[in-house]
C-alpha cells in the first residue's frame, strides 16, 4: 500500500519530542524496582493477568505452561521491557517498540540475562507509525500501557494500531483519565507531594476520558469490549481493580473482522492444552 507511507511516514507523528526529553533522563532506571517506575512495577501484578485471562477466555485451548504460546504482541512504548518480559514469559512472541534508543539499550540489555526470553522478545527503537508499512496485520495483540496520555496525536496513533492489527485481533490500553481528581491524585499528590513519579512526568490537559478514548476507538474500526477503574494504593505500593473509572483505567478493545476469518486467537486454539480456570482480576 504506497499511501501507508504517505500518511504515517511524514513529519507529522504520534511522538511528543517534549516527552522524550523527559523519559530520556530516567532510561537507566526502568529495572530499579524501588526506583521512579516502582508503580509501573507493581501495575504488573493486574495488568499482566488482566491480558492474559482476557486472551484465554477468547480461545478454546491454551498450551499449558506458555498460555499464550503462538501469539505475536506488539508492546508500544515498551521503555524498559517491565511489560515485554512477563508477556514473552508466557510464551508469546513480543516485539517492543520504543523512540528513545536509550530506553531500547536498556531493555536489550536486561532481556539478555534470560535466555528464553532473548529468543522470544526483539526490540526496536522507533515509532508506531514507523513500522505501519512493514508490518500491516502483523500482530494478533497490541499493548500500549500508560503511553497515550503521552502521545502528540491520539487519533492517529489509535489508527496506526487498527493498521498493524489483525482483524479480531486485541487491543489493551491502560492510562488516566481527565478529572479533578486525577489532577489531585496524579499530578499534585503523585508528583508534587509523594513524589511516586518525578515532577513533570505528566500534563492533565494530555489526560484522556474513556469516554473519549471509546469514541476514537468505536470509529476506527474497534468494538470496546471492557473499561475497568484501577486504584493505585501509594502506602502500599499495589495496584487493585475497581468500578470507577475517574483516575486509572484499562481498556480491551478488539479490531472488527471480515466475515469467513478466523480470530487470532485461533492461534492458541491451535495449541493442545486444557480449558484455563484462571480468574482475571475483573470480570471479561
Amino acid at each position: 500500500m504506497p499511501t501507508v507511507k504517505r500518511l504515517f511516514s511524514t513529519s507529522h507523528s504520534s511522538v511528543d519530542s517534549k516527552e522524550m526529553k523527559k523519559f530520556q533522563l530516567l532510561a537507566h532506571k526502568w529495572w530499579d524496582e524501588e526506583g521512579e517506575y516502582s508503580a509501573l512495577h507493581s501495575m504488573n501484578d493486574i495488568r499482566v493477568p488482566f491480558i492474559r485471562d482476557t486472551l484465554l477466555n477468547m480461545s478454546s485451548n491454551y498450551h499449558l505452561g506458555n498460555p499464550l504460546s503462538g501469539l505475536k504482541i506488539l508492546d508500544v512504548g515498551c521503555g524498559g521491557g517491565l511489560l515485554s518480559e512477563p508477556l514473552g514469559r508466557l510464551g508469546a512472541s513480543v516485539t517492543g517498540i520504543d523512540p528513545l534508543e536509550d530506553n531500547i539499550r536498556t531493555a536489550d540489555q536486561h532481556k539478555s540475562f534470560d535466555p528464553v526470553l532473548a529468543k522470544r522478545i526483539q526490540y526496536k527503537s522507533s515509532s508506531l507509525e514507523e513500522i505501519v508499512e512493514e508490518s500491516m496485520e502483523t500482530f494478533d495483540v497490541i499493548v500500549a500501557s500508560e503511553v497515550v496520555e503521552h502521545v502528540a496525536d491520539l487519533e492517529m496513533f489509535i489508527k496506526c494500531c487498527s493498521q498493524v492489527l489483525k482483524p479480531e485481533g486485541s487491543l489493551f490500553i491502560t492510562t488516566i483519565n481527565k478529572t479533578q481528581l486525577s489532577y489531585v491524585l496524579g499530578i499534585v499528590v503523585a508528583e508534587k507531594i509523594i513524589g511516586i513519579v518525578p515532577e513533570g512526568t505528566h500534563e492533565w490537559e494530555k489526560f484522556v476520558p474513556p469516554e473519549e478514548l471509546e469514541r476514537l476507538l468505536e470509529s476506527n474500526g474497534f468494538s470496546v469490549k471492557t473499561v475497568n477503574g484501577m486504584l493505585y494504593n501509594p502506602l502500599s505500593g499495589s495496584w487493585s481493580w475497581m468500578e470507577s473509572t475517574s483516575v486509572n483505567y484499562a481498556v480491551h478493545a478488539v479490531k472488527s473482522g471480515a466475515w469467513g476469518q478466523s480470530s487470532p486467537t485461533d492461534a492458541l486454539s491451535e495449541m493442545e492444552g486444557e480449558q484455563p480456570s484462571a480468574a482475571a482480576g475483573t470480570t471479561v
